[in-house]
This record gives structure tokens, sequence and C-alpha cells, in this order.
């Protein structure tokens, strides 16, 4: 169950920061409180995976996942710019969640 609060709060979070783009500097109502709604929710969920999941790896996926996802978002639906050197940097952060994993594993 540890994961799926993890996987959620992920979601949350890309919720959030998806929300705060649509809310143009807190000048739309909806889109301003959707994105205090879904950071306090993310936040909550993240707590509840913590309670399974070391802090650093689960931070880490947290927060790598939800770059690459609202990197993807921002690519897809506001036409932001993609080049080699972010698409470069972005596997560089997932590799680097991977190592953070592979390095608390016991021999």
């Amino acid at each position: 169950m540890h994961w799926v609060y993890l996987i959620l709060a992920i979601l949350l979070e890309v919720s959030g920061t998806t929300c705060m783009k649509i809310s143009q500097g807190f000048g739309r109502f909806l889109p301003s409180l959707g994105m205090f709604v879904f950071y306090a929710l993310s936040l909550s969920s993240l707590s509840m995976a913590l309670k399974q999941i070391e802090v650093s790896f689960a931070y880490a996926v947290w927060s790598a996942l939800g770059t690459a996802l609202i990197a993807a978002i921002g690519i897809v639906f506001f036409r932001e710019s993609i080049n080699p050197l972010k698409v470069v940097s972005l596997i560089v952060i997932i590799v680097g969640v991977v190592g953070l994993h592979l390095s608390n594993t016991t021999h």
C-alpha cells in the first residue's frame, strides 16, 4: 500500500504544479485553490508512504518522477520547448533515483 501512497503523492503534486501554471500567478481562483488542495493531499500521501519507504528514496522518487511528468505536461499541453539537453537532463535525474535505490540494496 505504501507504493500506492507514493504514486498518489506524485500524481497529486503534478496536479498541484499544473494548477499553479493555470492559476496565472494566483489570478484565477479555482486553479489557485486547487494548487493548495493538491499540494496538501500530496504531502499527506507522501507522509503515509514514508511509514514504509526510506525518506531518501521516497523523496527522490517523488521529486524525480514529478519533475519528469511536469516537464512532459509542459511540453505537451503548454507547448514548452524540448531539446536534447532537456531530455538528457531528465534521464540523468531518473538514473540518479535508480542509483539511490541500488545503493540501499544489501549484499
